[in-house]
């Protein structure tokens, strides 16, 4: 790994490790709607803004249904689902739960790029899927599951759509190109939250606001390049497997920050959780099929 590449990979762990904090306070003042729109106007100002200076191309129109796709999955429907998830579930647990996303991947891509699973692949799958119930079931302290853990689960899914939908177009962006074409995308499926944006601004503290903008800068538009920079520079499945170092960030964030720690039934199902999300990554996947591969190509090339 280039040493341009490592400090890119490190950005994007520390900031988003951070993110799950941030949101834990800001929802405290922001409706989980507003929030994310306002983030991520802030995001795509200052991306448009730099795009500018260094003069980013226009998408395709070919490209547009996929660049909404992305948009929609990871970043309206990914971050709305999180921060209404964020409402009750500690920051810690939350990156446990987002950190399945792996195995969402997983089977998508099976699917849709072809690529196949070994026996350990689906061990690793089955694994994974017996810990989030642990995670969930640990926030209502009770044998059932609370509403806000699963959103975070589909918040994860959502994610993974987005992982696998945005390799088809890397090739053909730079990372702060398509990047940005996300970011406006998903902006605009959520403008609908304008009216709440305007209340929660006038009512939160400017703490609360200050931290809104904080996301939207460096864990949205900072954060997204250069994990769309890591992406472009090495398979999906190595990439996503840095991804496992951001919940105990995140836990040691939520202690420092907030004095939140998770349950020690998350960290029993964390442990499940991650450990499929291993099995999965580093053992379980084989290479892209060669022919899913050669009709992307084909498709690219027309």
């Amino acid at each position: 790994m280039s040493f341009r590449l490592g400090i890119a990979l490190a950005v994007t762990l520390l900031f988003w490790s951070s993110a799950f904090v941030a949101i834990a306070e800001a929802v405290r003042s922001y409706t989980p709607g507003a929030m994310a729109l306002l983030r991520f106007l802030v995001a795509s100002v200052a991306l448009l803004a730099y795009g500018a200076i260094k003069g980013i191309r226009l998408p395709q129109r070919r490209d547009l249904p996929g660049i909404v796709l992305c948009g929609l999955c990871g970043v309206s429907i990914y971050h709305v689902l999180l921060n209404y998830g964020q409402l009750s579930v500690d920051p810690g647990t939350a990156a446990f739960l987002i950190n399945t996303s792996p195995v969402f991947t997983a089977l998508i891509a099976r699917f849709v790029l072809g690529e196949r699973l070994k026996p350990l692949g689906w061990i690793g799958i089955f694994v994974s899927f017996c810990g989030i119930p642990l995670i969930a079931i640990s926030q209502s302290g009770s044998l059932e599951f609370t509403s806000d853990a699963l959103l975070i689960v589909g918040a994860a899914l959502s994610a993974s759509v987005y992982v696998v939908t945005q390799k088809r177009y890397l090739p053909r962006y730079t990372s702060l190109e398509f990047t940005t074409y996300i970011m406006v995308a998903g902006t605009l499926c959520m403008l609908f939250y304008v009216p709440d944006v305007w209340q929660c601004v006038r009512a939160a503290p400017p703490r609360a606001t200050l931290l809104v903008v904080y996301l939207g800068l460096f864990p949205a538009a900072l954060a997204y390049v250069t994990w769309t920079m890591v992406l472009s520079a090495m398979p999906a499945s190595r990439a996503i497997s840095f991804l496992y170092l951001v919940p105990p960030l995140a836990v040691l964030f939520g202690w420092i920050f907030l004095n939140e720690l998770p349950k020690p039934l998350a960290w029993a199902g964390a442990g499940l959780a991650l450990s499929g999300v291993i099995i999965v990554n580093r053992f379980g996947r084989v290479e892209t099929v060669k022919a899913a591969s050669a009709e992307a190509t084909a498709a690219d090339a027309d």
